[in-house]
C-alpha cells in the first residue's frame, strides 16, 4: 500500500468561488487548477462512467471548487445528466473566447453525488477543420487517420477543442497557477500530443483503464499472457486494424509527464505494448455509501430475494417445483466478451457443480444466471406468458381473499363459523382451475429468456447445450440466460440491477481478462460473496489488500499459469463448498462481506490519486526549470 500522502500539499479552497475565480482578488496564495477530462463524462458509455461518477466527491472533497471536469456534448445524454449554469470568472472568459472561435461548449454542474462542475464541448463545431488537426498529427506525431471513421473522427475534433479550451484557460489569468490535465482512455488522451507540441505549460496526467490491443490481444490468443512480451505491437496493431487507435494511445502514454493505470495486470500490458512502465497504480473504488444500508442490508437481501422468487416460480413452477426455501441464487454479468469475462469458465464449473449435487444429495437447487446483452428480437413468448399467468393467479387470490375474509367476519360477529368450502364463489373456482390448466407444461422450461437473433451460434447458448445444462428436473443446478440488462422496466423482473444484486447469493466473476473489475466489487458492496480471478485487476490487489480474503467472502481463482480444466474444477469446488453453508453461516458470511467493501471506497483509494497529482506537480517545477 501506498503511504497516505500530506493533505496540506494541495490545500482546499473556500467554497465562494467558482472554478478559477482570482486567487489574486482573495488574497490567497496560487492554487492549483484540476481538470478531468473523459469521454464517459455525462456519457454513460462504460465503466470509465462508474469511476468518473463515483469518485466525484472525493475530488470535490480535497479540490472543492478549483476541481472541474470535461467531456464531449452529447444532447441525449445531457438531457438527463447535466444541469447548465451560467460561468463566471475565469471560465466565463475561458468559455467567451471559445465561443469567439466558433467552439460551443456548455458549462453546468454534473447531476451525480457532489454536482461537480463540468464543461461538455460540442466538438461538431470544430468538423469545419478536422482535416488541419489530422494533417498535425500525421506530420507532427506519424499518426495517420482514415478519413471515414465516425468515432476516430469524433475522438480527433473533441481532442482539438479540449487542447484550444486548456491553452486558452492557462493563458487567462496572471498570474498563471498550476494546471493539472488528467485525462482517461486514449479517446480522451488524443488531446495530450497536441498539446506537448504546443507546449502547454500546465502537466498531464494519463491513465489508461486498458490497452486497446491488449483487449484484441485477449480474446484471440490462448495464452495471451504467455506471448505477450514478445509482441511487436505495431504488427498486432496492424494485424487487427487499430494502429490509428493504437498510435494514439502510445502517443498519450509517452507525452504524459505522468502515466498511471489501474492494476498490476494492466501495467503488464503498457511495458509491453504501449512501451512505458505506469508511475504508479490507480486502483478503481467506488461510492460505498450509495450501496451502504448499514443495519437493513440483511432484510434487503430477503426483500429482494423474494422478488427473484416471483421469477423462479414463473419461470420454473408450471413444468415441475423445487423448495424455494433451499434455492440458490448465483449470478454472473458483465459486457458479452464470453472468454474474457470467465462466461466459457462459469458455465463449464456449473455443469460441474450440477454433477456434484447429484451425488451429494444436498437438497439444494441452484439457479444460475447469466446477465449480459446480446442482440434479441423480443422476450420469449413462454416467458411472457408465464408472468401474465402469475399475474391472473395474484388477481384470483386477491379477489378470493377479500371475498372469504369478508365472509368470515360477518360469520364470527353473528357467532358461528362457517363452512370453508363454501365461501368462494363458482366464478372464481373455474377461473382458478382454468388457469391452472393454462399454466401446466409438459416440456422442461427454457434457458434463455429471450429469443436471440442469433440463437444457432451464440457461444453462451451453444455451451449450456454442449453442457446438457437443459433445466430437466432432476437437475440440481438450473440456468437462465438472459441476454439484456436488468433494469424496473424489464417485465420479467421489474427491479433495479443492484436489487437484483442484493437478492442473490454469490456473484461469479473468474475473468481471464479483465484490466480492473467493477462487478465482483460491486458485489461486494452490496453485501454479496464474489468470486473473481487472479488475471483480473480487483482479483490481484485482492489478493496484495488481504491474505486472508476467502474469509470475507472474496475468492480469487488461480488462473494465471493454470489450465482451464483446473480452473474450472477449482472454481466448482468453491461454489460446491458455499452450497454446503447452512443459513446462518451465509448471514455471517454476508455481514463480513458488507464489513470489508469499506476498503474499497474512494474515501480511500482516491488517495492515490492525490498521489498523482502531487507528482505532476511537482514535475510541473521540474519542467520549469
Amino acid at each position: 500500500m501506498k503511504k497516505v500522502i500530506n493533505s496540506s500539499r494541495v490545500p482546499k479552497a473556500r467554497r465562494t468561488r467558482a472554478p478559477g475565480a482570482s486567487s489574486e482578488a482573495s488574497g490567497e496564495s496560487i492554487q492549483p487548477l484540476l481538470f478531468e477530462v473523459g469521454w464517459e463524462v455525462c456519457n454513460p458509455v462504460g465503466g470509465i462512467y462508474t469511476v468518473l461518477r463515483s469518485k466525484a466527491p472525493s475530488m470535490i472533497a480535497r479540490w472543492d471548487q478549483r476541481y472541474c471536469l470535461i467531456g464531449p456534448y452529447n444532447a441525449a445524454a445531457a438531457e438527463v445528466e447535466f444541469e447548465p449554469v451560467a460561468p463566471i470568472g475565469i471560465m466565463s472568459d475561458t468559455l467567451g473566447r471559445l465561443q469567439a472561435k466558433g467552439i460551443k461548449a456548455h458549462y453546468g454542474h454534473w447531476l451525480v453525488t457532489g454536482r461537480p462542475h463540468v464543461v461538455l464541448l460540442d466538438y461538431l463545431s470544430v468538423f469545419d477543420h478536422l482535416a488541419e488537426v489530422k494533417y498535425q498529427l500525421w506530420s507532427d506525431h506519424g499518426i495517420e487517420l482514415p478519413s471515414d471513421d465516425e468515432l476516430l473522427n469524433n475522438v480527433v475534433a473533441f481532442a482539438q477543442a479540449c487542447k484550444i479550451l486548456l491553452s486558452v484557460l492557462a493563458r487567462s489569468e496572471k498570474p498563471a497557477r498550476p494546471i493539472i490535465a488528467h485525462f482517461h482512455e486514449w479517446m480522451a488522451g488524443a488531446a495530450i500530443p497536441l498539446l506537448r507540441h504546443d507546449n502547454w505549460p500546465g502537466s498531464i496526467v494519463f491513465t489508461t483503464h486498458a490497452t486497446l490491443l491488449g483487449r484484441y490481444l485477449a480474446m484471440n490468443d490462448d495464452q495471451f499472457y504467455d506471448h505477450l512480451p514478445f509482441y511487436n505491437d505495431a504488427d498486432q496493431a496492424t494485424q487487427y486494424r487499430v494502429e490509428s487507435q493504437h498510435r494514439l494511445e502510445r502517443a498519450a502514454t509517452h507525452g504524459a509527464q505522468v502515466f498511471t493505470t489501474v492494476s498490476d495486470v494492466t501495467a503488464d500490458e503498457c511495458r509491453y505494448l504501449l512501451g512505458r512502465r505506469p508511475d504508479m497504480l490507480l486502483p478503481n473504488g467506488l461510492n460505498i455509501q450509495r450501496f451502504s444500508a448499514i443495519h437493513e442490508f440483511q432484510n434487503l437481501h430477503r426483500q429482494n430475494k423474494n422478488k427473484i422468487h416471483e421469477f423462479t416460480i414463473g419461470h420454473f413452477f408450471s413444468s415441475y417445483n423445487f423448495e424455494l426455501d433451499n434455492t440458490l441464487y448465483f449470478f454472473t454479468s458483465g459486457r458479452f466478451e464470453y472468454r474474457n469475462k470467465g462466461m466459457d469458465l462459469t458455465i463449464d464449473a456449473l455443469a460441474k457443480l450440477n454433477h456434484r449435487l447429484r451425488q451429494e444429495k444436498l437438497g439444494v437447487t441452484v439457479v444460475a444466471f447469466i446477465i449480459t446483452k446480446q442482440p434479441v428480437h423480443s422476450i420469449d413468448i413462454r416467458a411472457l406468458q408465464s408472468r401474465a399467468m402469475l399475474d391472473e393467479f395474484r388477481t384470483i387470490a386477491d379477489a378470493m381473499a377479500e371475498q372469504v375474509g369478508e365472509q368470515i367476519f360477518q360469520a364470527a360477529a353473528e357467532g358461528h363459523v362457517p363452512e370453508l368450502d363454501s365461501l368462494v364463489e363458482d366464478y372464481w373456482r373455474l377461473r382458478l382451475r382454468r388457469a391452472i390448466q393454462t399454466w401446466r407444461r409438459s416440456e422442461p422450461p427454457g434457458i434463455v429468456s429471450h429469443d436471440l437473433v442469433d440463437d444457432q451460434s451464440d457461444p453462451v447458448l451453444n455451451q449450456l447445450r454442449a453442457c446438457r445444462l437443459w433445466n430437466q428436473e432432476d437437475d440440481p443446478v438450473k440456468v437462465v440466460y438472459h441476454p439484456d440488462f436488468i433494469n424496473p422496466s424489464n417485465p420479467l423482473f421489474g427491479m433495479e440491477y443492484d436489487q437484483f444484486v442484493r437478492g442473490c447469493h454469490v456473484g461469479i466473476f473468474p475473468s481471464y481478462y479483465e484490466p480492473w473489475g467493477y462487478t465482483p466489487q460491486e458485489s461486494i458492496a452490496l453485501g454479496v460473496p464474489a468470486i473473481t480471478s487472479d488475471l483480473s485487476g480487483f482479483g490481484s490487489y485482492l489478493k496484495q489488500l488481504l491474505p486472508d480474503h476467502e474469509e470475507m467472502g472474496l475468492y480469487v481463482m488461480r488462473r494465471r499459469n493454470h489450465g482451464f480444466t483446473e480452473v474450472a474444477e477449482q472454481l466448482a469446488d468453491r461454489l460446491i463448498q458455499f452450497c454446503r453453508l447452512n443459513r446462518r453461516q451465509r448471514i455471517a458470511l454476508r455481514n463480513r462481506v458488507e464489513t470489508f467493501s469499506e476498503h474499497f471506497d474512494w474515501h480511500n483509494l482516491a488517495l492515490r490519486y492525490h498521489e498523482a497529482h502531487e507528482l505532476a506537480l511537482d514535475r510541473i517545477k521540474v519542467d520549469q526549470h
